[in-house]
């Protein structure tokens, strides 16, 4: 039976980080594990102590830590990812291997945020640091992260985790780890902590300051053994084929079906046990053990075939196979041209053209590029947003067709505004019209050469334009019909630009390229993983869970709205307080204008200790005409039924480009 115990780790600069140490019982030399989040590990993130006790009884000892300013620790999160996390981090894993109980080797890994900076950390090499396994990471902040999706702003993502920090960030100290002062240090960490988002609103454009923490294209960077954990219906899903080509380290890539979610719980599945995953590859590289997984095929993914859409689906088609290597040799780039398509009618002035008068509520059956715990869940059926798009069917398929990888669009295109976006989609349409979305992607086109040095279009002018669609895995079966989607906006997924620009397609100088695979993998077998822990709930609003999740049109005025909510009220549990969370958003277009666009996010927090009870109330808004985002932030932090502390902040941004 593991032991827990709660240490503080000195910087170079005298602040103290709190760590959550669980043990092996027994005397002995282990391996560490570390783990390092904003999260508040003794109480927001607490539940996933089960995870780290059966890390510690396999015989590591996990560390867990709240990074600079956030849980237990002293200082001010200033940022996510700066310097100094990195800093105090080297210093963290040479603590843990120089312990007495220690035999040198430490670990890193994580989920999202966590496994970024297990990414990062492992670029700096430090020594003692053998392996990490980074899961739902990804290897470029700019263009596969919550901000920025094609060169636009993510709308959606505004109301959720960019709110939450600035209510997290807020609150105090855990007053029976940190001790006396503990209210000192929350009154400075209220009073000296910036909204994070106010930072990344200024950053538009890829710059040194996404570079930085960014491992594209640095990928010879790192040394130490490397699984990555990806989901197709993950945010982050690009990180993993591509960077598991470009690594020179070993290294292994997972690929399930999943959500930004457990493995155990996500939708959709199937879901696995990733423990004793894990442990194979702590095993391997941490204590030495010769159990052949490095000997094994190095990917192993679930190829996923024809399933029909539903936000709420709970599992993929498919099945788990192995790649021996990627590229793989059997991959054969396919190209289908826009001219063999069945596609938009077109009138006798617009010759060779498809013309699309951009519609700015497009794109919410398609719903988020990152899926999560509901309300952020799956695509639903495409036909909806079909019909203000541009559409390509090509014939019924009589055989399979397999692709694996990033489908990439070519286009000739014209726009009648100089900043205007393209947004494309790849669907399976089914027999009976039912079209489930692939694969998405979209490109804000002053980007279209540069995503450091924009510029805008000359309305009018032809440009010759392409990218790739995030990657996937994906059977489209006998009968079923392969389609383009072509439009203007991805919303709400991405912010809007800044008019409602007609578009010109040259259909004859146009063409999508599949990464088709031909034949079976070379690889006999399957990969053969734990069943699941924990069940997977397809709608998550039991025992008085908050869950909301409309899309909402207002006839006399023309605006639409995606409303989302969640959260929940939490018992006490062991050493874990009683505490409430609770999120809501709203993002707003107009169809006909959407330039004039908002995002209205709320995030709450109430934590009750025996010592006192502490909360906090962010509201975020995000509203934008055609040259400017303009914010506006209010924080107010209570103890008890009394306000201690109220902050606003109110900004006007630049749209660079955007």
């Amino acid at each position: 039976m593991s032991t827990l115990e709660h240490v503080f780790i000195s910087m170079a600069d005298g602040t103290r980080l709190a760590a959550s140490l669980f043990r092996p019982a027994g005397e002995g030399t282990w391996p560490a594990i570390l783990e390092a989040l904003p999260y508040r590990k003794d109480d927001d993130t607490a539940s996933y102590r089960r995870e780290y006790e059966r890390l510690a009884d396999a015989g590591y000892v996990v560390c867990r830590v709240d990074l600079r300013g956030t849980g237990s620790s002293q200082g001010i999160a200033a940022d996510e990812y700066l310097a100094v996390e990195r800093t105090d981090l080297l210093t963290v894993i040479d603590w843990l291997a120089t312990q007495p109980w220690s035999s040198g080797n430490v670990g890193m890994y994580g989920t999202s945020y966590s496994g970024f900076n297990s990414i990062q950390l492992a670029m700096e090499r430090p020594p003692a640091l053998k392996a990490i396994i980074p899961i739902y990471a990804t290897d470029d902040r700019y263009g596969d992260d919550v901000h920025y999706f094609g060169g636009a702003l993510k709308q959606l993502d505004l109301v959720d985790y960019p709110t939450y920090m600035i209510a997290m960030n807020a609150l105090p100290p855990v007053p029976s780890i940190f001790g006396e002062g503990w209210r000192d240090e929350w009154e400075r960490r209220v009073l000296e902590t910036e909204p994070w988002v106010l930072t990344w609103l200024t950053h538009q454009r890829l710059d040194d300051y996404w570079r930085f923490g960014s491992l594209r294209p640095e990928y010879d960077r790192i040394e130490a053994a490397t699984m990555i954990v990806a989901g197709w219906a993950d945010g982050y899903r690009n990180n993993s084929l591509r960077t598991f080509e470009q690594l020179r380290c070993p290294a292994r890539v997972v690929i399930g079906p999943w959500a930004h979610a457990s493995t155990d719980t996500s939708l959709p599945g199937p879901n696995i046990d990733l423990v004793p995953e894990m442990l194979r590859w702590w095993d391997r590289w941490l204590k030495g053990v010769d159990n052949g997984i490095d000997r094994e095929p190095p990917i192993a993914l679930f190829a996923q075939r024809s399933t029909r859409p539903g936000p709420t689906r709970p599992a993929m088609h498919g099945g788990w196979r192995y790649e021996p290597a990627w590229p793989a040799a059997r991959l054969r780039p396919t190209v289908l041209e826009l001219t063999d398509a069945d596609g938009p009618a077109r009138s006798a002035a617009a010759e060779d053209a498809d013309v699309l008068e951009v519609r700015a509520d497009v794109g919410w059956t398609a719903w988020i590029s990152c899926a999560g715990q509901l309300p952020f869940g799956q695509p639903d059926d495409q036909r909806t947003d079909e019909a203000f798009s541009l559409v390509y069917t090509w014939p019924a398929l009589e055989e399979e067709l397999e692709i694996l990888g990033h489908a990439r669009l070519s286009v000739t295109i014209s726009s009648s505004a100089p900043i205007a976006f393209l947004s494309a989609k790849l669907c399976d349409v089914f027999p009976d019209g039912e079209s489930s979305l692939v694969a998405r992607g979209m490109l804000n086109l002053a980007h279209r050469d540069s995503r450091d040095d924009p510029s805008p279009l000359v309305p009018g002018r032809s440009y010759e334009v392409a990218f790739d669609l995030e990657v996937t895995s994906w059977t489209f079966e006998a009968g079923h019909r392969v389609r383009l989607d072509l439009a203007g906006t991805d919303w709400p997924n991405a912010w809007t630009p800044p008019a409602s620009p007609t578009l010109s397609i040259s259909r004859a100088a146009s063409s999508i390229t599949l990464p088709v695979m031909d034949g079976s993998s070379p690889t006999p077998g399957s990969p053969s993983f734990a069943p699941p822990r924990r069940r997977s709930d397809a709608i998550p609003n039991r025992g008085g869970d908050h869950y909301v999740w409309r899309i909402e049109h207002d006839v006399p005025t023309g605006v639409t709205r995606a409303v989302v909510g969640y959260g929940g009220d939490y018992s006490a549990k062991g050493d874990t307080p009683s505490f409430a969370e609770r999120y809501d958003g709203t993002v707003t277009v107009q169809p006909d204008d959407p330039a004039t666009t908002s995002a209205h996010g709320e995030a709450t927090f109430e934590l009750r200790w025996p010592e006192a009870t502490c909360g906090s109330h962010a509201v975020l808004e995000v509203q934008s005409d055609a040259d400017a985002y303009r914010v506006h932030i209010d924080l107010t932090v209570t103890e008890g039924i009394d306000t201690r502390w109220h902050r606003t902040w109110d900004r006007t941004i630049p749209r660079d480009h955007q």
